[in-house]
């Protein structure tokens, strides 16, 4: 029967359920995080500096937690129970978020993040979670069974798995940004953070009534649990090898002998294909010095796309911001765009251009380079990252134009392109992030790479934070001194400077990304 599936690229019920469960998640999130920067400067009576803060926060620990998480599910419990068990937090959170809404006049604003963050420890664990036991459904096969198919075979189904998945919560983020932001700035917040809490709840439902349909895979217990004392060991023998200069990133050509890597605990390497996957109950590649040895191989890649991060969390903050500072009117007035929803265009470019991206790009690619695959793994991250600077140049031209023109005089469709080119990021980046961390780490640590992936937009959400913070104090010389950078007077204020800084952090990261994948291969 794994053959049989195994050998085309299809995806079973319980895949297809959960991929439908996690685009409602998308939908759920969205409708309450794409425009929680104007209602915290618009109804709570933020700044804009001190709203955009608070939501990068908000957002980078949200997905910060999945690391936590993640051991605690590969570890201690199964991905079952753990997506169990957080979906009634997040539920609870949106509830109680949706609850402060209507009560708001009446409760202390600093009780507003008691729901928020509490949606955030449910997500933490729920997505990571959702998303490895959905990739347990693949019916290709146990990784030591031949009769799987091909690894060829096994790959192809795994990023039909993961391109169909981001696909799926790319058509929730739409659904969420479009149509909770109108009911937010026309009917009101209370629907308007209601509605995504029913649908969440209604997911959760459909989710648990299907259980009978899920195959569940055995998790390391205890005994091969991580411990903090032999993770110590782990980073001993690494700060020993560096003092040693024993460290590398491997050359797909390198020489060495395998066994003398293996018994190199101390070597820090990527590999061009996945690290061999050991069976759940293998101590080596379960223990706590096997866990920090492949955490430690995938940090280089892991930090040099944190700048990708920070550009990711823009739309949600500023590029919201300067839509209100726009004229809203589209069609000689006849229609009224809320700024929020133009996040809604980098869903389109994804939902458009992900069908194609097998059957059109591929190709095309790869008669240029005359591979099957048209590209790598992480040259398809690197072009992701590409895009996503010239999203910034393009942010930067247009917010420059914007201070210039008569206030509120110039069409928030010049907005446009540059959520186009951040869909287009977003294509090749993320889903090619999701393949490598997930394709990086043994079966019994799935979860643990999933969450790999998801801290990069958490951390990559607080540097954005910290860097907001320090050119808040660097250019308004210090906490209500003068005009800074993210001045709330739309004369003053410099997000174009702001702009060409990503600009300038971002290609800095990708010339070092483009080193590191030299040496990985």
């Amino acid at each position: 029967m794994a053959t049989e599936k195994g050998s085309s690229a299809s995806l079973g019920r319980p895949c297809i359920l959960i991929i439908v469960v996690a685009g409602v998640e998308r939908f759920a999130f969205k409708g309450v995080a794409s425009n929680m920067v104007n209602y915290l400067t618009g109804v709570v009576g933020m700044s804009t500096a001190a709203a955009a803060q608070s939501v990068s926060a908000w957002v980078g620990i949200t997905s910060m937690l999945p690391l936590v998480s993640a051991v605690l599910a590969d570890s201690y419990w199964d991905r079952y129970s753990t997506v169990t068990a957080s979906s009634l937090l997040y539920v609870a959170g949106l509830a109680g978020l949706a609850s402060w809404a209507m009560l708001h006049k009446w409760l202390p604003w600093a009780t507003l993040f008691l729901p928020l963050y509490l949606i955030s420890i449910g997500q933490g664990a729920y997505n990571p979670s959702l998303q490895a036991f959905g990739a347990d459904q693949l019916d290709i096969g146990d990784e030591d069974d031949d009769g799987g198919g091909t690894a060829e075979e096994k790959g192809k189904v795994k990023s039909a798995f993961f391109q169909w998945w981001y696909f799926g919560i790319c058509c929730g983020s739409l659904l969420g940004n479009t149509t909770m932001s109108y009911v937010q700035d026309t009917v009101g917040w209370g629907i308007g953070f209601a509605v995504p809490c029913a649908a969440m709840a209604l997911s959760v439902a459909a989710f648990l009534c299907c259980t009978p349909l899920y195959k569940k895979i055995s998790q390391p217990r205890s005994a091969d649990r991580p411990c903090s004392e032999s993770i110590l060991r782990a980073l001993k023998s690494l700060l020993a090898s560096v003092s040693a200069g024993k460290i590398r990133l491997s050359s797909r050509h390198d020489g060495q002998d395998d066994g003398d890597d293996k018994n190199n605990a101390s070597e820090l390497e990527l590999q061009e294909k996945p690290l061999k996957l050991a069976k759940l109950t293998d101590p080596e590649e379960t223990n706590g010095p096997g866990v920090a040895k492949i955490i430690l191989r995938l940090l280089p890649i892991w930090t040099v796309l944190l700048m990708f991060a920070v550009i990711f969390q823009q739309p949600m903050t500023f590029f919201t911001k300067q839509g209100t500072l726009m004229d809203h009117r589209v069609a000689g007035g006849a229609f009224v765009i809320p700024p929020a929803t133009l996040q809604s265009t980098i869903t389109v470019s994804i939902i458009i251009l992900m069908p194609l991206y097998d059957r059109v790009i591929i190709p095309l690619i790869g008669a240029v380079t005359r591979e099957s695959k048209g590209i790598t793994v992480l040259q398809r991250i690197g072009v992701g990252m590409v895009f996503s600077v010239v999203a910034m140049v393009v942010a930067a031209l247009v917010e420059s134009r914007r201070r210039h023109e008569a206030a509120g005089q110039m069409s928030i469709a010049w907005l446009l392109p540059q959520y186009v080119l951040l869909g287009v990021s977003d294509v090749f980046a993320v889903v090619g992030m999701q393949e490598f961390f997930y394709s990086q780490v043994p079966d019994a640590m799935r979860t643990i790479g999933i969450g790999l992936y998801l801290s990069v937009f958490g951390v990559g959400s607080l540097v954005g934070t910290l860097l907001i913070a320090a050119i808040e104090v660097a250019t308004a010389g210090g906490a209500g001194k003068g005009h800074g950078w993210f001045s709330d007077d739309p004369r003053e204020a410099r997000m174009d400077n702001y702009y060409w800084f990503l600009v300038l952090l971002s290609s800095v990261s990708f010339v070092i990304f483009t080193q590191l994948c030299r040496c990985y291969h």
